[in-house]
């Protein structure tokens, strides 16, 4: 009868754990869009798509518009995404170059020098098909999108 007991107690306890771990936050209410995470709020980011011209001996990704509307002053910003086609680990994320009223990173070049680098990222599943994305590097301020590896679509926002 002892051994039921002590059996009982660590299922309790067990499932005391596991329902403390569940996670509690905001959650998105569009899916496989990836959300800015202020404190408690969750701010959608701009979605678009980006184009691709040549120039010389670069590929350039071209997204319109000088700067993204969503804003934030946090370096090291967080995301929240609710999956259902998009991988959370295959996002990307880069710094962009505001020039003639464009937002642009330079995506493949002969000569090798000058191309945009991914900014490291950490992701954490939360829950089923919930995701949290951090960036693992402090940004300067600037316009950023993060985007899906093999995809034209974009999702920017700018630190100041």
């Amino acid at each position: 009868m002892r051994a039921a007991s002590l059996t009982a107690v660590a299922l309790v306890l067990s499932m005391a754990m596991m329902a403390q771990d569940k996670y509690m936050g905001p959650r998105p209410q569009k899916v496989d869009v990836p959300y800015l995470l202020h404190a408690d709020t969750l701010i959608e980011i701009e979605a678009g798509t980006a184009a691709q011209e040549t120039r010389k001996d670069s590929t350039i990704a071209v997204i319109s518009g000088a700067s993204s509307p969503v804003k934030t002053p946090l370096s090291e910003p967080a995301f929240i995404i609710r999956t259902d086609r998009q991988q959370a680990d295959k996002f990307e994320l880069y710094k962009l170059d505001s020039k003639n009223g464009k937002r642009e990173v330079v995506i493949g070049q002969k000569k090798g020098k000058g191309m945009g680098r991914p900014v490291y990222l950490q992701i954490t599943r939360l829950d089923d098909k919930l995701f949290r994305i951090e960036v693992d590097e402090p940004l300067e301020n600037g316009e950023y999108s993060l985007t899906p590896q093999g995809s034209d679509n974009t999702y920017s926002f700018a630190i100041y």
